[in-house]
């Protein structure tokens, strides 16, 4: 489906009436909630037309910059940028979404603001450089996928001048053009635009992961099982294969009336969810 969003400018100023921080960009949220009936809900929440930015900090060496806007029925977002010697970079991203606002999570059961925290990857880019990113970035966490496009970013604008240099993201080519934000049917698809292209040199060949059997329980009934062996292949810099060990893997989730969520731990900062 086609989702209205729209572009946010927020420009900075400083004591003196100067840019100090800006950026222009395009986001979009895919949400995944409970209803009253213990089901879950997938939903989109875009940007409206009308987004404020109170709160935004300029930043300086020894405090970090803030970029905050406020938007819709009680939804906020915001990102805080460091500087370390001659660079800058995105430190936390922190998204609030409010379960009040109906029109976006009807029946929801869980009512008010609902706040997550996640660490940007951003590199770190030369001061007087502008971090630019056309392509589709996002990031996942707590049920919640922040999808950003067109993206471009400033923080610590030194003499109240955006810089003329460019520092291009990974995806980024200098003749790439943007791409279409993802909604909830395609994100698994749109979300590999984001890695770097796998390297030449294929990876040494990893043995077939053992078969673990995983199960959810409601109540005293058990609700979903699985039985499967899982290996993850990520590209990067370098090729990195992963085999889940079922020894060491704990399951977790939820079973709703319709939905069903299967949540395995493997102990190693590795989260993988059904």
């Amino acid at each position: 489906g086609f989702f209205q969003s729209y572009a946010v400018e927020v420009d900075v100023k400083d004591a003196s009436n100067a840019t100090c921080l800006y950026a222009k960009w395009m986001m979009r949220f895919l949400i995944k909630y409970e209803t009253n009936s213990s089901d879950y809900k997938n939903t989109t929440l875009n940007l409206s037309s009308s987004v404020t930015h109170n709160g935004s900090v300029c930043g300086n060496d020894t405090q970090a910059a803030l970029l905050a806007v406020q938007f819709g029925e009680g939804h906020s977002w915001s990102i805080n940028f460091t500087k370390t010697n001659e660079t800058y970079q995105g430190d936390f991203i922190t998204f609030t979404y409010n379960t009040n606002d109906t029109a976006v999570f009807p029946d929801a059961k869980r009512k008010g603001p609902i706040t997550i925290v996640v660490k940007d990857i951003m590199r770190p880019v030369q001061l007087n450089n502008v971090f630019v990113c056309h392509n589709t970035d996002f990031f996942e966490a707590e049920n919640v996928t922040q999808i950003f496009w067109n993206v471009t970013v400033q923080a610590f604008v030194q003499n109240g001048t955006i810089g003329k240099k460019e520092s291009r993201c990974r995806a980024d080519t200098p003749t790439s053009a943007p791409t279409v934000p993802p909604t909830i049917a395609n994100v698994t698809t749109a979300s590999t635009t984001t890695l770097s292209p796998a390297p030449t040199t294929a990876p040494k060949p990893v043995e077939n992961p053992d078969t673990g059997n995983y199960s959810l329980k409601s109540g005293n009934k058990t609700c979903l099982l699985a039985t499967v062996g899982l290996q993850l292949n990520v590209s990067q810099d370098k090729p990195l294969l992963i085999n889940i060990n079922p020894k060491t893997t704990s399951a977790d989730g939820v079973c709703g009336n319709t939905t069903a969520t299967l949540k395995l731990n493997d102990g190693n900062s590795t989260l993988i969810g059904f």
